[in-house]
């Protein structure tokens, strides 16, 4: 079984548990697979945007499973996504006092398998416009496409963009966003 078709059988199955929405078919592993030598976490620390996620996923003791050979999809926010959060959130989160509160709020962030824009785009299309998306956390993210964008919605209703996407690592993708995720 492909990463992508691993993907596919965990969000089908996730969404065939959903009330209202239909599982989507398993999808053709039609992309190309590229090859990238960093991991998600080398490749994260190598943007020169993605310092406080960075200082964030050592905080949480999640280095070594962002690193391990996955695959995980990962939405990355960058630090202006961070700093638009209240002031003094994200100080207090890195306190060792709230690590799985962090640990909460990034594994939020991260899907597993590897799923790149094309995948997510045919299961928004396949879905009546809307993919429900089971975390590693094991909330759900909803993702849309708004403008032309895929658009993501979390548990609290807050709306981000993907802005950058398919930043191909050796266990995974990354999908630059604009904004953070929140669990319920």
């Amino acid at each position: 079984m492909t990463p992508t078709t691993k993907f596919t059988a965990i969000i089908a199955a996730a969404l065939a548990a959903t009330t209202g929405v239909v599982a989507a078919p398993a999808l053709a592993d039609h992309h190309k697979e590229m090859k990238a030598e960093a991991n998600i976490v080398e490749t994260a620390m190598g943007t020169g945007m993605h310092n406080t996620l960075v200082a964030a996923v050592k905080a949480a003791d999640l280095v070594d499973t962002l690193a391990s050979p996955g695959p995980f999809t990962v939405f990355a926010p960058t630090d202006a996504a961070f700093a638009k959060l209240p002031a003094g959130t994200v100080e207090t989160l890195v306190k060792p006092e709230n690590k799985g509160t962090l640990t909460s709020i990034l594994t939020y962030h991260a899907v597993a398998g590897k799923v790149t824009a094309g995948d997510l785009i045919k299961l928004i299309n396949d879905n009546g416009g809307k993919a429900t998306i089971p975390t590693v956390a094991g909330g759900t993210l909803t993702a849309m496409l708004e403008g032309g964008n895929v658009v993501i919605t979390d548990a609290k209703g807050g709306k981000t963009t993907v802005v950058k996407a398919d930043v191909m690592t050796s266990n995974g993708v990354i999908h630059v966003t604009d904004g953070v995720f929140m669990p319920a």
